[in-house]
């Protein structure tokens, strides 16, 4: 309760535009490191085409928006349904592949996407998409003079997110998923349907995911596919909660809280020519950790 109450006052203390651009990248990657965590932290499944479901979703929405005029909270749910269905089509395949080998098939479904959308004039190209900001405000159509309210917006999505997660982790979908994890094949002879739970972590992992490209599109009133479908993005996603503590509720939110300004302060320190080196000390970060406390941060924190 008194973190909810810190995080319900803090955009009243913190009044700079930078100060709460970082709170709202803060809970954003929260709530995607949450979604990463249900189909890579539970489930075991090293899923890397997050940025994929992020783009689509980002996608649908926008389309919606500038070609038929639908307000983007019925964008957020259309491309979370179709960026399901597809997470779902892909996953079927996928899912006879174990361990590097899916990695590396999620991969190839994130870049394929990727590059089709650079190739479809509907999509706006390389050139991308602009949201008109006429219609700014709106609770519509998603649009904000302050970025106030669309932290309250993405500190709601990620209160969501964190409460799911703990229902499932308290839930018989939880321990079946823990138990894929530990030992596909065992689950399975224990007569658990594998296919059937993974397939579950992989659809709602994808609809949040997808749920987070529209905020994030709305947010930024810009999209092309290089911004919102890099490889780079989906291997963030998954390393914030491998460092916060994988297969925790609390790993996601304690990942972002460290990377994230990690990341937005290097990036306004070397004004764009330091792009990467958050990853690098990150990627030291992960290495350390995984020598001396492979539970992540949180480790620490119940350790003390």
């Amino acid at each position: 309760m008194t973190l909810f109450v810190l995080a319900l006052v803090l955009p009243l203390v913190l009044r700079q535009p930078f100060e709460q651009h970082l709170l709202i990248m803060i809970l954003m990657y929260a709530f995607l490191g949450q979604a990463w965590n249900i189909i890579g932290g539970y489930t075991g499944q090293w899923c890397l085409s997050q940025a994929a479901f992020f783009g689509i979703g980002a996608y649908v929405s926008t389309l919606l928006l500038l070609r038929a005029g639908i307000s983007p909270w019925i964008g957020m749910l259309a491309g979370a349904g179709l960026t399901t269905a597809v997470a779902l089509l892909i996953a079927y395949p996928c899912f006879r592949l174990r361990g590097h080998f899916f990695a590396m098939a999620t991969i190839t479904f994130g870049e394929i996407v990727r590059l089709v959308t650079l190739g479809v004039p509907l999509s706006g190209g390389s050139q991308g998409l602009v949201i008109p900001i006429d219609r700014i405000p709106s609770f519509v159509y998603f649009m904000w003079h302050d970025k106030r309210s669309y932290y309250y917006i993405i500190l709601a999505f990620a209160l969501g997110a964190h409460l799911l997660v703990r229902q499932i982790e308290r839930s018989r979908i939880g321990l079946y998923l823990r138990a894929i994890k530990q030992d596909e094949e065992g689950a399975q002879s224990r007569g658990i349907p594998t296919t059937r739970y993974k397939m579950l972590s992989m659809g709602i992992s994808a609809c949040l995911t997808a749920m987070a490209g529209t905020f994030y599109a709305q947010y930024n009133l810009y999209i092309d596919p290089h911004f919102v479908m890099p490889t780079l993005l989906s291997v963030k996603i998954m390393l914030i909660p491998i460092l916060g503590g994988v297969a925790t509720v609390w790993g996601p939110a304690i990942g972002a809280a460290i990377l994230i300004p990690l990341s937005e302060y290097t990036r306004v320190f070397f004004a764009g020519g330091g792009r990467g080196l958050d990853l690098v000390i990150y990627g030291l970060l992960i290495v350390t950790l995984s020598l001396y406390r492979p539970g992540g941060i949180l480790s620490l924190v119940r350790r003390a």
